[in-house]
């Protein structure tokens, strides 16, 4: 034997055999049974069915059927159809490189599917004499062929799905959520579909049906309802209508802002007729929208996007979910400009302002005898000097007596508060100092939550450290910018900025706050930035957990409230009364889409809305729980993570140092101050060690 024959007859390395190949590939196209949906209902489009019926038991673990009237296979095509990568749909390369105008091209479904079920396939040609054709394929291999009856189309039936891969059908989620999975797939192509009659039952019970007459609107109808169906708007734009971009054209129906919900659940996008999720769709979308909708909400929205086959890569996902574009900026533009469009021209946009803040003229700062360096009048306001590093500052900053006078409490937390800034402050070189005033009418203070009150807002610096004499009140020539002598709070006192002591977070010296979202902090070992909403957050969460665990309370309403409920919204009511009951939303089911709430929950001093319960809905859908972990207690824990985002303090909110100091109080008292319910980190540090060397203070020559 050569030295070559045997270190191959050694070698670990081999070949899988072709079940173990199959049953690998197939994790990657049949991650669950609304996987398995979606490849059925592609290839019966594909066949140009004018009905589709989809049919699941127990969520699809237990059966799924898919019946279309479609052009239907002789049994020479089912014997072909089942082997690994065989298509009618592409010949080869260059029909990838050219774009794929069928949903399905990979020629992997059947045979991926039925390597991991029991699969029976009927199925007989259009305008074909005779019986049609039965297969039976049962883990990977062909176990029967027959003649059968059976109407023209075909009829998949899958059973006993991952019934030979125990650990991927371990791995299954309950049965409400991979019905979920399920229902989002058949809707998706639904809508996309208007000119096919798309019905959905599951467990004996018929979820929805559209007409199949071409009409989106009635096929919106369908699927969520008269009330949203009425709230919807067109949205048609081509050609020059549109910015520059890969986009051909942009059309189909968005919402009211309005009507929305606390979901993406109901953003419903395509290219060129393929059901895709991407973040420069979405973007455009909810930049359209602006400060029509707060950062939680969602519209309801199905978008059609129109594009050259060669500037969209389809082929980038195994379950063909996402899509690549050639220009994603582009792409942008062009939803937002088209989506905007239709909301101006039904008056439903009211400004362009950034979302989370106010408008330009609701912060007005107004002139006063402002003059230029060559002595004329300037129309520009002030503008606010540089503090020293050592500023105490909660983002208010230094306020004038005046202002302090005229400041109202009670601002809406989504907008940011404005106040006039004032003090000795060092002017531009070329011009001399200016003075502003705030408009005493829209001067205000913000009080974002029930957990932190406004106080007097300071800024103060510690003249000591900065080694200036500012005594004068006037600065050098050729100093650009110079610090306050001495910042006072709103009442007049010296601000102290002592540093504040906690049992649970490191002792801290509030610095000011980031771009009003973040407050910046000095540590003993550097600087820490912390997420005031995600801080607020934490704190009305623990708040809300001892409410409920105590107590929690209930508010019978005067008379029922009737709500229409999505189909999936219906169809999830059914599995989670219990669980909505446990947190105060009583409710009795009027009809197939109506709930009548009699009751809801009272938290933190405030009665809920009773249309919250379509918003706990919407999250209990939304959610991808482990199999078991869908209990009582458990989705009543995730509603109150949830409930507790509402009154925080959200981002772009300026604080004055008392509400700071506050929040940092309640925070540190919390049982984990590091987290946010839903597991974002409230604070990041950054230590001293980790500055010097982005400063490179290690430089030689360059210590001290």
């Amino acid at each position: 034997m050569t030295g070559t024959d045997d270190q191959r007859a050694n070698t670990d390395i081999h070949q899988l055999d072709e079940d173990t190949v199959a049953r690998i590939a197939a994790g990657e196209v049949v991650e669950r049974p609304a996987s398995a949906v979606k490849e059925l209902v592609e290839n019966s489009l594909d066949a140009d069915a004018s009905s589709v019926d989809v049919t699941v038991e127990e969520g699809g673990t237990e059966s799924i059927r898919v019946a279309d009237d479609g052009a239907g296979m002789s049994e020479v095509d089912l014997r072909a159809a089942v082997r690994q990568h065989t298509t009618s749909k592409i010949d080869g390369l260059e029909d990838l490189a050219s774009g794929v105008a069928t949903l399905g091209f990979r020629g992997e479904a059947l045979h991926t599917i039925g390597s991991v079920s029991r699969l029976t396939i009927k199925s007989r040609p259009r305008n074909a004499d005779g019986a049609g054709t039965k297969l039976v394929y049962e883990g990977g291999e062909v176990t029967s062929v027959e003649p059968a009856g059976c109407p023209a189309g075909t009829i998949v039936e899958v059973d006993d799905l991952f019934y030979n891969t125990p650990a991927r059908r371990k791995f299954l989620k309950t049965t409400a959520t991979e019905f979920a999975h399920v229902n989002r797939v058949v809707t998706r192509y639904a809508l996309a579909n208007p000119d096919v009659a798309v019905s959905l039952t599951h467990d004996g019970r018929e979820v929805f049906a559209t007409t199949g007459q071409g009409d989106l609107q009635a096929a919106v109808l369908s699927v969520y309802g008269r009330e949203v169906a009425s709230a919807m708007i067109p949205v048609d734009a081509d050609g020059e209508e549109l910015p520059p971009g890969p986009l051909e054209s942009v059309s189909g129906l968005v919402s009211h802002p309005e009507t929305n919900r606390s979901s993406r659940e109901y953003l419903a996008t395509y290219v060129n007729g393929r059901a895709v999720t991407a973040d420069a769709i979405r973007e455009g979308i909810m930049g359209a929208y602006g400060t029509q909708l707060g950062g939680d909400r969602y519209p309801f929205v199905t978008l059609f996007l129109e594009v050259p086959g060669d500037a969209v890569d389809v082929n980038v996902h195994p379950r063909k979910r996402e899509v690549r574009f050639d220009d994603d900026d582009a792409v942008r533009r062009q939803v937002d400009a088209a989506v905007e469009s239709a909301l101006l021209e039904h008056g439903l946009l009211r400004s362009r302002a950034p979302r989370g803040r106010s408008a330009p003229g609701e912060a007005r700062l107004e002139p006063g005898a402002a003059r230029g360096g060559d002595g004329s009048s300037s129309d520009e306001p002030a503008r606010e000097p540089l503090s020293s590093p050592d500023d105490v500052s909660a983002g208010a900053g230094a306020r004038s007596e005046s202002t302090a006078a005229t400041a109202s409490a009670g601002t809406d937390s989504s907008e940011t508060p404005a106040g006039s800034e004032s003090g000795d402050t060092a002017a531009a070189a070329e011009s001399d100092e200016t003075t502003a005033t705030a408009d005493a009418s829209e001067a205000t203070a913000s009080t974002p939550s029930s957990s932190t009150r406004d106080r007097d807002a300071t800024r103060s610096s510690d003249d000591s450290a900065t080694g200036r004499d500012d005594s004068s009140g006037a600065s050098e020539p050729d100093r650009k910018f110079d610090a306050g002598t001495e910042q006072q709070t709103l009442t007049g006192d010296v601000a102290t900025g002592d540093e504040t002591a906690f049992d649970s977070l490191p002792p801290l010296r509030v610095l000011g706050q980031y771009t009003d979202t973040y407050l910046v902090c000095e540590t003993a070992d550097g600087l820490v930035l912390i997420d005031q909403h995600a801080a607020d957050e934490r704190v009305n969460y623990e708040r809300l957990q001892q409410a409920f665990a105590d107590d929690p309370a209930a508010q019978a309403l005067a008379s029922p409230v009737d709500l229409e409920l999505t189909a999936v919204e219906a169809e999830a009511f059914e599995s989670y009364r219990e669980a909505l009951s446990r947190l105060g939303f009583y409710a009795d089911r009027v009809d197939d889409r109506t709930v009548a709430v009699t009751t809801v929950p009272a938290v933190l001093e405030e009665t809920l809305e009773p249309e919250q319960l379509r918003d706990v809905l919407a999250s209990f859908v939304e959610g991808d729980r482990e199999a078991g972990a869908e209990t009582v207690d458990a989705l009543a824990d995730e509603f109150l993570g949830d409930l507790a985002c509402y009154p925080s303090i959200t981002g772009n909110t300026s604080l004055t140092e008392g509400s700071v100091v506050e929040l940092l109080e309640a925070l540190d008292g919390c049982e984990n101050p590091y987290s946010c319910p839903h597991g974002r980190p409230v604070l990041v540090q950054f230590h001293q060690t980790e500055i010097e060397d982005r400063f490179e203070r290690d430089y030689p020559g360059h210590q001290g």
